[in-house]
């Protein structure tokens, strides 16, 4: 795919809850291999924004377009047929089981008399995760006994196993220390490396600079404006997320 079409493009979408427009004629796009960080304060409408292409809600108004292709998501169910996967910040994980367990949950390999086949979805578990993370070793363990870091590289491993092209991450690093953030940071350049497009919801300037090629700042349910990370520096970020400023360029 070329560097020119996008993987996504939210094109003039508006949300409104009971008259309060929560999205207001937003557009933002993502290319194979970026990651876009949607910043603002709580309420800014990020998140809304974001689970629009999720499925979760449904634009009052707008396009989204895949691959230059032009969608329909309804509901969570139409997002993942365009492999869109969405990794809350609670992850959704089932504590009580190990990440095999919890990469196949719904979808288990069986076996030919039917049943689970335990070996099958640990070998295929460490297969990918050690593409992924080499460093996750920790395969027998219930998640619950697993660190942020390593639960995060299980939900994140189980949507790229099956086959998510564009990941929307909300606040990956929330919570995490900072070893833990590097681990998340490393699997993030990973998945780029291999042309995956992230949407990466966040309140950490600092993350976003480290992990984001572009932002797309919101402020009162529109968009600021979408910059090069590169091209900006943490003031202008903030005047952008706090006054809804965008940078003037002086050179």
């Amino acid at each position: 795919m070329n560097k020119q079409t996008p993987l996504i493009e939210m094109k003039n979408i508006e949300l409104a809850f009971g008259g309060v427009k929560a999205v207001n004629d937003v557009s933002v796009d993502l290319y194979p291999g970026e990651v876009v960080g949607v910043l603002g304060h709580n309420g800014a409408g990020k998140s809304t924004l974001i689970k629009v292409l999720s499925g979760a809600y449904k634009a009052d108004a707008g396009e989204i377009f895949v691959n230059g292709e032009k969608a329909t998501i309804n509901n969570p169910r139409d997002a993942r047929a365009y492999n869109i996967e969405t990794i809350y910040q609670t992850l959704a994980l089932a504590d009580n089981l190990d990440a095999a367990s919890n990469l196949f949950l719904g979808r288990e390999i069986v076996n030919k008399f039917g049943m689970v086949d335990d070996d099958a979805m640990e070998a295929e578990t460490r297969k990918i995760m050690q593409r992924l993370n080499p460093n996750f070793t920790n395969f027998k363990s219930p998640v619950s006994a697993l660190s942020g870091g390593q639960r995060q590289s299980v939900a994140i491993t189980r949507a790229v196993y099956f086959n998510a092209r564009i990941l929307i991450m909300d606040e990956p690093t929330a919570a995490l220390g900072p070893q833990e953030t590097a681990m998340v940071a490393e699997l993030i350049n990973q998945l780029k490396a291999e042309g995956i497009g992230i949407f990466l919801i966040s309140h950490d300037i600092h993350d976003v600079m480290e992990l984001c090629d572009r932002i797309s700042v919101m402020k009162n349910g529109k968009l600021v404006g979408t910059e090069n990370v590169a091209d900006v520096t943490d003031d202008e970020i903030l005047s952008m997320i706090i006054l809804g400023k965008k940078p003037t360029k002086s050179n």
